[in-house]
C-alpha cells in the first residue's frame, strides 16, 4: 500500500471538503471516520481524486497508512470529542508524530493540549480554518498555533491548500499553542458583527424605508463594487435576490428570524472581558443573535407595546447615508477586533503578527473584504496604534461617522433596532473624548468604598472630603 503524506479523521462536511482539497493539491491522504460506511462512500464519490485517498477502517489502519513522522488532522466537533480522539490515537503514535486539531476549538483547550503534548507523546498543533464548505474545498484561510518546527513540517501542505491573495498563501503561523485558535475566535467575532450590521441596515431599508428584497439586493450589489466590497455583502445581495419556489416570494421573507450560532462569538466576548479589551460591536452582535432566539417573548412584547419599526419618509435617510454608516461601522468593528488581538498577544506572550493576520483574512475566510489590504498596510506601519488612528482609516471615519450618527439617530427615533451600529458609534464617541465622565465614577467609588483617585494636577491615592459633606 502506498503510504500517504497526511491523515484526516472526521468526514463531516468540512472534513470531507478539506480531504478533497488536500488530494487535489497532489498530497496522498488517508482518511478515517467513526462510521466505516461513511469513509467508503466518501472515497467512492471522490471521482478522479479517489486514487489519492486511502480509506481506512480502524485507527490502527490509518496510522499504518501514513509516512513517518506521521501527521493527522482532526476534523471532529470541538470539546470532549477532540480529547477522546487524542486519547485513542496517542498509544498508536510515536513521539515524533503530530496531531493537528483543525476544528473550532476554544483556545484555552488548545493551550492545555499543547502543554500536555510538551510532556511527551505526539506533537500537537491547533489551527483555525475559516471559509465554510466552499473554503475547505477550494482554499480556506488558515491560522496556525503551535511550535514553529511543527508548523514548518506541514506548512507546505497547509499553504498549498489555502486560499491565495494575488499568489500569496492565506496560511500563517500566529504563535505558540492556542494562538491560531484565538485568532480564529476573533475572526468569528468580527464575522458575527459584520453579519449583524448588514442585517441592521437591511432592517432599516426593509422596515424604515419600505424597500422590498429585490431592491435591497440591488443596493447591496452596488455597495459590493465600492469600499464595502466583501464576501458577506456579496452573499447578502445574493440571498435577497432569490425567489422561493413554494411561495413565489423572496426567500429571505419566508425565513424565520431566529439566528443560530455555534458559540465562537460568545468565546470572543468572554475573552475580551477577561482582557479588559472593549469590543462593543461584537458584544452587541452576540446579544442580538441571542435575543433573536427569544421569538415567543419578542412576539409578546410586540403585542404589548406595539410593533417597534415605524416607516420613515424615504427622504429621511439616503442610500449613501447607509453605505457610509456601514463603512464607519466596519472600521470600528475591525479596530476593536485587532485591539483585542493585541491585548491577547501581550497577555499570553504570543507576539501575534497583526499585519499577517489581516493578510491571512484577505481571501478564503468569511470576513474577507477589500478593506483588509489597507488594514494590513496600516498595521504594518504601526502595530501598536489603534486602527482608527491610522491616517487612512481616520480619514475614512472623518468622512463617514456623521452618516453613522444620522442612521443610528433616525433608527432610534423610529424604533428600528440597530444595536451593533449604535455600539460602534458609542465607542467612537468615547474614543474621541479627551475628558470623559469617568471622574464621576471615581468619585462615587471613593465615596462608598474609599478606593481613592488620581487628581488632574498630579498624584494618585487621593480621597475626597466626603465625610465633611455628610
Amino acid at each position: 500500500m502506498t503510504q500517504s503524506d497526511i491523515g484526516l479523521i472526521g468526514l463531516g462536511t468540512m472534513g470531507a471538503m478539506l480531504a478533497l482539497n488536500i488530494a487535489e493539491k497532489g498530497f496522498p491522504i488517508a482518511v478515517w471516520n467513526r462510521t466505516t460506511e461513511v469513509t467508503h462512500k466518501f472515497v467512492q464519490s471522490a471521482g478522479d481524486l479517489a486514487p489519492k485517498i486511502t480509506p481506512t477502517d480502524t485507527l490502527a489502519d490509518l496510522v499504518a497508512a501514513l509516512k513517518t513522522p506521521r501527521a493527522i488532522i482532526l476534523m471532529v466537533p470541538a470539546g470532549q470529542a477532540v480529547d477522546d480522539q487524542i486519547t485513542a490515537l496517542t498509544p498508536l503514535l510515536d513521539d515524533g508524530d503530530m496531531i493537528i486539531d483543525a476544528g473550532n476549538a476554544n483556545f484555552r483547550d488548545t493551550n492545555r493540549r499543547a502543554e500536555n503534548a510538551a510532556q511527551g507523546g505526539p506533537r500537537f498543533l491547533g489551527i483555525g480554518v475559516s471559509g465554510g464548505e466552499e473554503g475547505a474545498r477550494h482554499g480556506p484561510s488558515i491560522m496556525g498555533g503551535g511550535k514553529a518546527e511543527d508548523w514548518n513540517r506541514i506548512s507546505h501542505i497547509l499553504e498549498a491548500i489555502s486560499a491565495k491573495y494575488q499568489g500569496t498563501p492565506c496560511a500563517t503561523r500566529m504563535g505558540d499553542a492556542g494562538a491560531g485558535h484565538f485568532v480564529k475566535a476573533v475572526h468569528n467575532g468580527i464575522e458575527y458583527a459584520d453579519m449583524q450590521m448588514i442585517a441592521e441596515v437591511y432592517g432599516v431599508l426593509r422596515d424604515g424605508m419600505g424597500f422590498h428584497a429585490p431592491d435591497i439586493s440591488d443596493v447591496l450589489a452596488g455597495w459590493n463594487k465600492g469600499p464595502l466590497q466583501s464576501y458577506l455583502i456579496e452573499i447578502s445581495a445574493a440571498v435577497t435576490a432569490v425567489i422561493d419556489d413554494k411561495t413565489n416570494e423572496p426567500i429571505v421573507d419566508v425565513i424565520l428570524d431566529r439566528a443560530g450560532q455555534k458559540g465562537t462569538g460568545r468565546w470572543t466576548v468572554i475573552e475580551a472581558q477577561h482582557l479588559s479589551a472593549p469590543i462593543p460591536v461584537i458584544e452587541a452582535a452576540v446579544m442580538a443573535r441571542n435575543t433573536s432566539a427569544l421569538l415567543d417573548e419578542r412576539c409578546k412584547g410586540e403585542a404589548l407595546f406595539g410593533p417597534a419599526p415605524q416607516e420613515m419618509p424615504r427622504s429621511t435617510l439616503t442610500i449613501a447615508d447607509l453605505e457610509h454608516a456601514m463603512i464607519a461601522g466596519k472600521i470600528l468593528c475591525y479596530a476593536q477586533g485587532f485591539a483585542l488581538t493585541s491585548a491577547a498577544s501581550a497577555e499570553f506572550g504570543w507576539s501575534l503578527p497583526l499585519p499577517e493576520i489581516a493578510k491571512v483574512w484577505r481571501e478564503g475566510c468569511i470576513i474577507r473584504s477589500s478593506m483588509l489590504n489597507d488594514m494590513a498596510t496600516a498595521l504594518a506601519e504601526d502595530p501598536s496604534r489603534n486602527l482608527i488612528l491610522a491616517p487612512f482609516f481616520a480619514d475614512l471615519l472623518e468622512k463617514s461617522h456623521n452618516a453613522l450618527r444620522k442612521v443610528v439617530a433616525n433608527a432610534a427615533l423610529n424604533g428600528l433596532p440597530v444595536p451593533a451600529l449604535a455600539a460602534g458609534l458609542a465607542w467612537f464617541d468615547i474614543m474621541r473624548t479627551g475628558r470623559s465622565t469617568a471622574n464621576m465614577i471615581q468619585a462615587q467609588r471613593d465615596f462608598f468604598g474609599a478606593h481613592g483617585f488620581e487628581r488632574t494636577d498630579g498624584g494618585s491615592g487621593h480621597h475626597g472630603p466626603w465625610a465633611m459633606q455628610g
